[in-house]
Formats: structure tokens, C-alpha cells, sequence
């Protein structure tokens, strides 16, 4: 297993926010920032055995803006 597992964080267009591990089919949704992480955490011991368990978890927000002229 790789020490670190990366996460792509979005905001949702239902609103909440969004996340999808890279190279992993894990994905989980909350509605806050702090109820992400906790629900990402569980998403991890789900997907894996406790041996095969990253030793850290990495969260890329990713955020897109549109600029109107």
C-alpha cells in the first residue's frame, strides 16, 4: 500500500462538498469541510484492510471560478 492517499475535494452543485480519491474507487460527500474528513476517514477503513491503511490521507481542493466580461 502507498503511505499517502489523495483526495480531490469539490464543492458540490447541490451544495456540500464532494471527494474522490485518485487510483482508488473511493468517494464520499458531506456537508461541511469537518464532516468530510470524518466521512473520508471511514470511506478509507471501508475500501482497505487495517494493514493496507495509508499512513496519511492528502486533501486537494480544487475550486473553479468563472469570470464574466
Amino acid at each position: 500500500m502507498k503511505d499517502e492517499i489523495i483526495f480531490l475535494v469539490e464543492e458540490s452543485p447541490e451544495g456540500g462538498y464532494e471527494a474522490r480519491a485518485l487510483g482508488f474507487s473511493v468517494f464520499t460527500e458531506a456537508d461541511s469541510i469537518p464532516e468530510l474528513k470524518v466521512n473520508i476517514q471511514e470511506a478509507v477503513k471501508c475500501h482497505f484492510e487495517e494493514e493496507e491503511y495509508p499512513l496519511y490521507i492528502r486533501l486537494h481542493f480544487v475550486k473553479d471560478e468563472i469570470i464574466v466580461l
